[in-house]
């Protein structure tokens, strides 16, 4: 079993939010050997019809135990947001210590729930990062097929690529068709469609709409949706004013390259190095894993792509304390000089720059001008040192 790198701090009640499949149950079994939990499954249509109809349930049942739970685990909490008000009650009055999770925080922030106001944690769970897999990582299949946990114990190309297909439908039936997300879906299984293509690119929420024959509003609901879902992300073109930054269409970015080629109907493609279908999917995977583990580290790094009218690009530019981290993304096995250079001349524009990073799959480690060459892993496996 892999080793995921989120570490809950155990001292007071905290979320984990992921999509489908990521792997929060089986975090929590590993995590938490509890020896006296008090577990409840919102997936069961039943149990949440139960506390849907009485949330004040929760208090009476853990009342009427014998001894006080280690403990209180709520899976799904997004099916009864109701219920964090009494999560709430219970960790004020009683000091009750909740592991709450969810796979949308959706219907959470569109409710009158507060998150409980600072008094649980947030953290996030993703597909497996690269790092997590170590040694053992195979990067062309990880391209072709993703981080999803459940992938690493199936064989055959032919129960991969179900098990994709079916992924994608279970989001549609269950995600978005249970929850009532939105009212026609099949314009949004269209979308989902063309959101695989497109996932990694410059967005024209205009252009999508017009292919998909709804109006651009709804078309920014979809991308919304996958974002509050967590199986994609904005990243928005960065400018020193936010207000100008906001004016640059954002690229989005699916939260898996697996998900990603499952959409869009590619799943019998191999990824080929030195193709451009490639050197795409590799800059895909390299953001989604800096977003991961932004998050699992904590750094608070804001993430966001430079783009100068030339039509160069920098491919992430972190941020923090006016500090900045600049990164350009090649699949190459080559360290191009004059890239490196045009880098950091660019480079030059920025204020508050502490580092420049040219990753690519050279496993020589060069400093050129300014500009750190390295290995994509080692990068990787050294970013909580950032």
């Amino acid at each position: 079993m892999v080793n995921r790198i989120l570490e809950p701090l155990k001292s007071q009640s905290f979320f984990i939010f992921g999509a489908r499949g990521t792997g929060k149950s089986t975090f929590l079994q590993k995590q938490f050997k509890m020896k006296n939990p008090f577990f409840i499954n919102l997936l069961d249509p039943q149990i949440e019809d139960l506390y849907v109809r009485n949330p004040s349930r929760l208090k009476q049942e853990l009342l009427a135990l014998k001894a006080k739970p280690d403990w209180v685990i709520i899976d799904e909490i997004q099916k009864v947001p109701r219920l964090l008000d009494m999560v709430h009650l219970l960790i004020e009055e009683s000091q009750y210590k909740f592991i709450l999770t969810g796979s949308s925080a959706r219907k959470l922030k569109n409710g009158s729930s507060n998150l409980l106001a600072g008094r649980a944690l947030m953290n996030y769970m993703f597909p497996l990062s690269i790092v997590e897999l170590g040694s053992s990582y195979n990067l062309i299949d990880y391209l072709h097929w993703g981080g999803l946990p459940q992938l690493q114990s199936l064989k055959t190309t032919l129960e991969k690529t179900r098990y994709l297909q079916a992924y994608t439908l279970t989001y549609l039936n269950e995600e978005i068709k249970a929850e009532q997300i939105v009212r026609k879906l099949d314009p949004f299984r269209n979308f989902l469609n063309v959101v695989g293509q497109v996932s990694g690119k410059i967005i024209n929420h205009k252009k999508i709409a017009n292919e998909i024959g709804v109006d651009t509003k709804t078309i920014q609901s979809y991308f919304q949706i996958l974002e509050d879902t967590l199986v994609g992300f904005y990243l928005p073109a960065f400018h020193e004013s936010v207000r100008k930054s906001q004016k640059q269409n954002p690229k989005f970015y699916l939260f898996d390259t697996g998900v990603k080629k499952a959409l869009e109907g590619s799943l019998e493609q191999i990824p080929v190095p030195r193709t451009s279908v490639f050197g795409e999917l590799f800059e895909a995977f390299l953001v989604t894993e800096v977003h991961k583990l932004n998050q699992y580290y904590h750094k608070d790094f804001s993430l966001a792509y430079f783009a100068t009218k030339e039509g160069f690009e920098i491919d992430l530019v972190l941020t923090k304390n006016k500090k900045k981290y600049l990164i350009e993304i090649k699949s190459s096995d080559d360290v191009h000089e004059k890239e490196v250079e045009r880098l950091s001349l660019i480079a030059k524009e920025f204020k508050g720059v502490e580092k420049i990073f040219y990753l690519s799959q050279n496993k020589k480690h060069l400093k050129i001008s300014d500009v750190e060459c390295m290995h994509w892993f080692s990068f990787l496996d050294q970013f909580d040192k950032l």
